[in-house]
């Protein structure tokens, strides 16, 4: 199975490499107010949107990963908290959960 990743690896490899060198034509870039970067190679100009697209779809991932790392960190000190009451301990030892402070109310 290795070697199958690493022959499938090679290809995509490969192709990448002869889309590259099909395309280094020149091409000017415009940005807004009339800004020009003049001659630069397709291939380059390719390559920068996509590391853009992918920084940008990476930073639209992480408030939902911090929130999930919250969430188990939470969910790791109730399972603690319900360990030390099963292995003998008393409820009134582990602190109170934010619920039993609180309690969640509709609005």
């Amino acid at each position: 199975m290795r070697y199958l990743v690493w022959a499938l690896r090679l290809v995509i490899f490969v192709v990448v490499l002869l889309f590259a060198l099909k395309n280094t034509d020149r091409v000017n870039v415009y940005f807004f107010a009339d800004h020009l970067i003049s001659e630069v190679p397709l291939i380059v100009v390719m390559l920068a949107s996509f590391v853009v697209g992918a920084v940008f779809g990476l930073l639209l991932t992480v408030p939902g990963v911090m929130r999930r790392r919250r969430e188990i960190a939470s969910l790791r000190r109730e399972l603690d908290q319900a360990r030390a009451v099963a292995k003998g301990g008393s409820a009134a030892d582990a602190p109170p959960s934010p619920d039993a402070i609180l309690p969640v109310t509709p609005l």
